[in-house]
């Protein structure tokens, strides 16, 4: 059963304090963002300020209470594992492989690359660039941190990832693709990336229907990226910054809301603070790595425009730098890119309502220390203002108290999402005691079901990704996978939280893992025949096997399957004597007996009509069920595929270690009675999207037939059914067309082993190869997946034209 909590939109959830005419109230619990900066001494000078280092900070001589060392490596990991597209060489995620590789195919680009945003598998281009342009800034302030502790060449991978999807998503100079993937058609399936089955459009903004928030962030990014790679790769830096140019000019001279053209992002990431603060955003970050001052103009033109407590002239504060406002990154980057007093004065502000309060009010605090903005990811929020908070600290002179606040009240909210909180619990999978272990991500669950349930527990440590945490100020949390207020983990969660950790590692220190990672083992078999005797008597053994896929490591469709069962032939029968048949078959052809060595054949189902992959309970898993006849002596006690499965007919299958299953010529499951066994090296490809065979002209003689309609899950919005043809007549049916109408509103959108189609409430399946003929006492069977509620079995069922019982 799907479960409406797959639906999880990410939704900015807009400050209470919030000026009507500049940010429009969001719903409540909706989602929101930061940032910061500095391009060289050159700026210091301007600014008469100098640029202290890290362990200038006030408590640098307070002992590690975490290793920031091994926090920081796990935390910059999680953005290996969110990566979308053809996985690079050195790939550190195990259980991922290449997946989402025809994005772009319906707009005739390569959109490949970037990604996921969070335990889903859209691309949000607003919370993406956002989370580039934060890590990039932790990058520039802490790159000796990064490099002491090793991680500077992770770091600087994963901004290539993801800048180079940016450069791709960018096609022309007014053209920015800001979205891959329908939000609710990805969020009602539960699955790993890698078998996705839904199509992912692409979405864009353009002169006609612009996006000055979308391009404008994403021009922070491409320009805060530009200076992590300007040394190393000047080449590099100089084409992202190419594109920031571009893309800034875009966002200036054709204003919007992308969400007003990208309509699709709405229900998850609404434009709920507008365009002006990416405006001055991305000004500021094309400043910092140009020193071209007419962008600093543009970025103190704009700022005058950036929101207001309501009825005042004062900036907002009760809020925080996030993937929808960025506002608040800007306030620190301003004052210290030119010292100026009202940039001072609305950074001091804001960070004063965030630790000892303003006119007498201030941030909830639980009664752990947690600092707790909003209840939807309430840790992101902390650690967005705590990255803040320690790059403004470090750049403060002359204001030793607020110099010292900033910075404790910083690491006091790291720490608490590390370990220091009542719980004495970690708010990062895999890191420190009691960490999240089922944390909302559909690939780390793991699911071969299409099911946020199944299985437990989940099959991956998502390392270093952090969890939502407390809804409230109470210290409460509850690891539960289906929560995703509290649990769910995304780009934009880890992105300040990572360069604050980078920022710890250079004042306290600590130690990256030696190894990490390790490669995960598989929870068990990933590819199985699962396998019982079904019927006996003299002369044959019919066999009911399963084909399996549950891989997760990485989760792969199996589209060039095949089965084969081997036998011995008994007193000098010849293999001309023996004959297959199949009784109900959700796969192809079954051929043989081919010979294998001596006495010893076996037959071959093949498998290759169908795909067969870990994404969803009809598609996990194909049923065969052959008959081997023999026209002469016949006993299967000593058949090498017959040992070790039950073989009392009817039993239930069970895993059948000598029947083999092969993908094309390797072998992944079940050992040959040589004893050879598989060495499976599979190469993880999307599954590819069945083509239909042509249906024959129906030529049966009988219509005698039973029907059962199953509906086999539902959600809300959709579901998925079941049909099975029984033939109750004397006489083989070749080639069969079924119609049926709908009671409600359904309507069929996929089918797997039939061709439907749909004329208002009428429906008709018509057979595929393999099943077009159904002997007497045999069924076929189809399935589809519909959108509606089911109204009930439907009405009238015709086969080939005649009435159906």
């Amino acid at each position: 059963m799907r479960l409406l909590s797959f639906l999880t939109p990410r939704r900015p959830s807009a400050p209470p304090s919030a000026a009507p005419e500049s940010r429009p109230a969001a719903p409540a619990g909706v989602r929101r963002s930061r940032l910061v900066g500095a391009w060289g001494a050159t700026v210091a000078v301007i600014a008469g300020l100098l640029l202290p280092s890290a362990a200038s900070s006030p408590s640098s001589a307070a002992p590690a209470a975490f290793n920031y060392g091994e926090a920081l490596q796990k935390s910059l990991w999680f953005y290996d594992a969110q990566r979308s597209g053809k996985l690079p060489d050195g790939n550190r995620v195990f259980w991922r492989g290449d997946s989402a590789l025809g994005d772009g195919k319906d707009v005739g680009l390569d959109l490949t690359g970037g990604w996921y945003d969070a335990g889903d598998h859209v691309k949000f281009g607003l919370p993406m660039a956002f989370s580039a342009t934060l890590l990039a800034w932790g990058g520039i302030e802490q790159k000796s941190a990064y490099a002491a502790s090793g991680q500077l060449r992770y770091l600087q991978d994963n901004l290539r990832f993801v800048n180079d999807y940016f450069i791709k998503a960018h096609p022309s100079a007014n053209v920015l693709y800001g979205q891959v993937g329908n939000g609710a058609d990805d969020h009602k399936w539960w699955g790993s990336a890698e078998v996705m089955p839904m199509a992912r459009p692409a979405y864009k903004i353009d002169a006609p229907c612009p996006g000055s928030d979308l391009a404008g962030q994403t021009a922070a990014a491409m320009a805060s990226s530009s200076m992590v790679f300007a040394d190393s790769d000047p080449a590099y830096a100089s084409e992202l910054l190419t594109h920031a140019k571009q893309l800034y000019a875009f966002a200036d001279a054709y204003r919007g809301k992308y969400s007003d053209c990208i309509t699709d992002a709405q229900a998850y990431y609404n434009s709920w603070s507008g365009y002006n603060d990416e405006l001055v955003w991305g000004a500021v970050w094309l400043y910092k790595a140009t020193g071209d001052t007419a962008y600093l103009a543009k970025a103190e033109s704009a700022y005058d425009k950036l929101s207001t407590e309501p009825q005042t002239t004062t900036r907002s504060y009760r809020w925080t730098l996030s993937w929808d406002d960025t506002s608040y990154g800007s306030y620190v980057l301003l004052a210290q890119l030119t010292g100026k007093q009202r940039y001072v004065d609305d950074a001091n502000r804001w960070l004063d309502w965030w630790t000892v309060g303003v006119n007498g009010t201030k941030v909830r605090y639980s009664p752990g220390g947690q600092a707790v903005l909003d209840s939807w990811g309430s840790l992101r929020y902390a650690a967005n203002t705590a990255f803040a908070a320690l790059s403004y600290s470090d750049w403060l002179t002359g204001d030793p108290v607020r110099k010292a606040r900033y910075h404790d009240f910083a690491v006091r909210q790291i720490d608490y999402a590390l370990g220091d909180n009542p719980r004495k619990s970690s708010y990062v999978v895999g890191f420190g005691a009691n960490p999240p272990t089922k944390p909302h991500h559909r690939t780390g669950h793991g699911s071969w079901t299409d099911q946020l349930t199944n299985p437990v527990d989940n099959r991956h440590i998502l390392y270093g990704a952090l969890v939502g945490g407390p809804s409230a100020a109470d210290d409460a949390y509850t690891d539960d996978r289906s929560n995703y207020v509290n649990n769910e983990v995304a780009t934009d969660y880890n992105a300040a939280f990572t360069g604050a950790l980078a920022r710890l590692y250079a004042e306290y220190g600590g130690s990256p893992l030696a190894g990490f990672p390790q490669a995960e083992k598989p929870d068990g078999p990933e590819i199985s025949v699962q396998a019982s005797v079904n019927a006996s008597g003299p002369g044959f053994t019919e066999i009911k096997a399963y084909l399996v896929n549950k891989s997760a490591w990485p989760a792969r469709a199996l589209t060039h399957a095949s089965l084969r069962y081997y036998f011995t032939l008994d007193g000098g029968v010849t293999p001309d004597r023996i004959s297959t048949s199949t009784n109900y078959n959700q796969c192809g052809k079954v051929t043989g007996p081919t010979h294998f060595e001596g006495d010893v054949y076996f037959v071959t189902v093949d498998c290759s009509n169908t795909v067969i992959a870990p994404a969803g309970q009809s598609a996990y898993r194909k049923e065969v069920q052959f008959r081997i006849t023999s026209a002469g002596a016949w006993n299967p006690a000593d058949d090498w595929s017959y040992q070790a499965i039950p073989t009392t007919p009817g039993s239930t299958p069970v895993d059948a270690p000598h029947i083999v299953l092969a993908e094309g010529a390797d072998t992944q499951w079940g050992a040959e009675p040589d004893g050879t066994t598989p060495t499976p090296t599979p190469t993880p490809t999307p599954t590819p999207t069945p083509t239909p065979t042509p249906t024959p002209t129906p030529t049966s003689p009988s219509t005698q037939c039973a029907v059962t309609y199953t509906v086999t899950s539902a959600w809300n919005g959709g579901f998925t059914a079941e049909i099975g043809v029984r033939n109750t007549g004397t006489a083989a049916v070749s080639g069969w067309r079924l119609g049926f109408s709908f009671k409600g509103a359904e309507k069929v959108t996929s089918a797997w082993n039939a061709t439907v189609s749909q004329a208002g409430s009428d429906v008709t399946a018509a057979n595929v190869a393999h099943n077009a003929t159904i002997p007497p006492g045999s069924s076929a069977s189809f399935g589809f997946q519909g959108t509606g509620t089911p109204a009930g079995t439907p009405a009238a069922f015709t086969l080939n034209g005649k009435d159906c019982g």
